[in-house]
């Protein structure tokens, strides 16, 4: 490559952004030793999409392997604490739900927890599955603290909202500090090599050219490497996911600082609300074939909890992912590989998973047609298994607007059906052994959605009436004493080096 050889020691991140600063991050400080030459291409007239701000929990590992310290982190990107995802009026208006980071109850014998819950409700013996959820009655408290490794809590994890733009730009400082150089400058042309086909360099505006030996397209919805030139196709869900416009605007906070994210669903789409410690972040997610763009902009504006702190920013997308994410000499990592919508705060967490699952792949001496089609897999998995998670939430609904009607109705995916008709069955669940959403994720979402199973494990036989109802009563009162033993979310993130503007009153 690039009249080297095939020796891999040159990489070309074109992009910034979350994902191009996470990538060089990442690849500086576990791949150094190997040592590469990391360039990162931006152009500062270029912007970023920068809305997402909600992560799950795997973002700690990410952060564990950057040698990030959590305290310092949460006070230089203005970060809260995260137990889960609050869902309001997405199976009937005035129905709400929370996807917690952690799991439901305890063990009670040798069926999983749910298949007792499932047997209790139907004696009318059981209370809200979330009552046996310590994320979720803690988050409704307005309550934190780190989970204990004692085992005196059930067990449970934690995520951020944070401003993605900070959290970037400390991502560049750390990268340029283990060595990654940066370039400034628009790319205008880039060079394939003759025979193989591959990039060999990028073309600045300037007049500068770049070499590499492997470039990692993060370019955004452009997708210049991966798309524009190596013409990987794009495979459209929209069938499935329509919503194809979002507005986003911040907005001062009206007094809600709960550690969790919320969606409410809305006429022809869905509302975000992330709360961070020096404003609220928003945005309106829509299918502007249900909802006009002034209209859609207008009911946003109208619906935040204080004044907005700039003018409304639309985006335009389509879901779906590249056929190819590993194409050549050249990995798409971000927007560039494709576009989930944030309903379950997957884009940042999508971005990880394609850094470490380059990371365990990276080449050596030869870039391998067996480590592509690994990496394709391994991706291919992530996409589509998201995918049918959030295609869950638009099917499962009981709403009466056109669109969620036509939602309840679509043709959807065998995979997603099978696993309907499963849970609905027996409450049986998928788990897997790699990817994300394993069985808690998929409770909370059939359950808040009134997807209700109808059979259980005959083996909670075993356990009478009196004694299963006597015991999902004692853990539901331990779950709400461990919930109000904790400190509350702002005294937490206060004491973890919080800077709240001088408009919060604390409690």
């Amino acid at each position: 490559m690039s009249g080297r050889g095939q020796h891999i020691d040159r990489v070309v991140i074109v992009g910034g952004g979350t994902a191009g600063w996470m990538t060089a991050a990442a690849l500086g400080r576990m791949l150094g030793a190997l040592g590469l030459s990391i360039t990162l291409v931006e152009s500062a007239s270029i912007g970023t999409v920068g809305v997402g701000e909600a992560t799950l929990p795997q973002i700690r590992t990410f952060n564990r392997l950057l040698g990030i310290d959590e305290a310092e982190m949460m006070a230089r990107t203005a970060a809260t604490i995260k137990l889960g995802i609050e869902f309001r009026d997405w199976g009937r208006p005035g129905d709400h739900y929370i996807h917690p980071f952690g799991t439901y109850g305890e063990e009670l014998g040798d069926a999983p927890f749910i298949q007792y819950w499932a047997r209790a409700s139907a004696m009318g013996a059981a209370a809200s599955i979330g009552e046996y959820s310590l994320p979720i009655v803690a988050a409704l408290a307005g309550r934190f603290e780190p989970p204990s490794e004692d085992g005196r809590h059930q067990p449970y994890d934690y995520a951020f909202q944070f401003d993605a733009g900070l959290y970037a730009a400390w991502l560049a400082e750390l990268a340029q500090a283990a060595g990654v150089i940066r370039r400034e400058g628009r790319i205008v042309a880039v060079r394939r090599e003759g025979e193989s086909g591959q990039i060999g360099s990028v073309l600045l505006e300037t007049g500068e050219t770049i070499d590499g030996d492997l470039f990692i397209d993060c370019s955004g919805f452009r997708a210049l490497l991966i798309g524009d030139t190596l013409g990987s196709a794009f495979e459209d869900w929209s069938h499935w996911l329509p919503c194809n416009r979002a507005f986003a605007v911040p907005c001062g906070n009206g007094g809600d600082h709960g550690p969790y994210t919320r969606a409410t669903a809305r006429r022809a789409g869905w509302q975000w609300r992330i709360p961070l410690q020096h404003r609220v972040g928003n945005g309106l997610v829509y299918c502007n074939d249900w909802w006009e763009d002034q209209a859609a902009c207008d009911f946003l504006m109208a619906h935040l909890e204080s004044d907005a702190g700039a003018e409304p920013r639309q985006l335009s997308f389509s879901t779906g992912r590249r056929k190819s994410l590993w194409s050549g000499n050249c990995i798409a990592i971000g927007l560039a590989g494709g576009f989930l919508e944030p309903l379950e705060s997957t884009s940042i967490d999508l971005i990880q998973s394609g850094i470490l699952n380059l990371v365990e792949l990276f080449p050596g001496e030869v870039i391998e047609e067996s480590d592509r089609a690994e990496y394709n897999r391994l991706m291919d998995l992530e996409f589509e298994r998201i995918r049918d998670f959030l295609v869950l939430h638009y099917v499962a609904n009981q709403r009466e607007e056109e669109f969620w009607s036509a939602m309840r109705e679509m043709a959807i995916p065998q995979s997603l059906s099978d696993k309907i008709e499963d849970f609905r069955t027996r409450a049986i669940l998928p788990e897997y052994a790699e990817g994300l959403f394993q069985p808690v994720s998929w409770i909370s979402v059939f359950l808040g959605q009134n997807v209700v199973p109808q059979g259980w494990d005959p083996r909670t036989d075993a356990l009478g009436e009196t004694d299963l109802a006597q015991q999902l009563e004692d853990m539901r009162q331990r779950m709400a004493a461990d919930a109000g033993s904790m400190p509350t979310h702002l005294d937490y993130i206060r004491n973890a080096g919080a800077s709240f503007p001088a408009s919060i009153v604390h409690p």
